[in-house]
This record gives structure tokens, sequence and C-alpha cells, in this order.
């Protein structure tokens, strides 16, 4: 495992264990995949590219997301 956490680094050097797919649904198998890493934060991939980059978010940044999405400020996406 890598020793220094950053956003954009290849998220199999984050390990393979703690992938969780909690927004997994019928799509496919393209699903968001994130972890808790080492630190404390959260790293989010794509799951049809486990090679790809990572996102690191702050636990603050991954909790406001989380009650946004909740509260309907991520709708637009849809």
């Amino acid at each position: 495992m890598m020793r220094d956490i950053f956003n954009g680094m290849p998220a199999d050097s984050l390990g393979d264990d703690g992938w969780e797919r909690p927004w997994s649904g019928p799509n496919g198998g393209s699903c968001v995949e994130a972890k808790r890493v080492d630190d404390g934060r959260v790293a989010v991939r794509q799951s049809s590219d486990p090679t790809g980059p990572a996102l690191i978010c702050t636990v603050a940044a991954m909790a406001g997301f989380v009650e946004g999405a909740k509260n309907g400020l991520a709708d637009f996406l849809l």
C-alpha cells in the first residue's frame, strides 16, 4: 500500500480490501465504491475502473454530500 494518500492516486494502490458498494444498482455493474482509508478519510472509485483514479474526501465532505443528496440537492444529476 502507498504511504501518501492523495486525490487522483491509483485506487488499487489503496488495496483490495474494504471497498463497499453502498450505491450499487441495476446498471450493469457500474457502481461507485467507497472505503475508509488509514488516515480516516474516504476514498471513492468507479467499480468498472478499479485501477483508475481515487477521489479522496474528508469525512466532513462526504457527510455533507450524503446529507445534501438525502435532501434532494443532487437531484439535478438524475
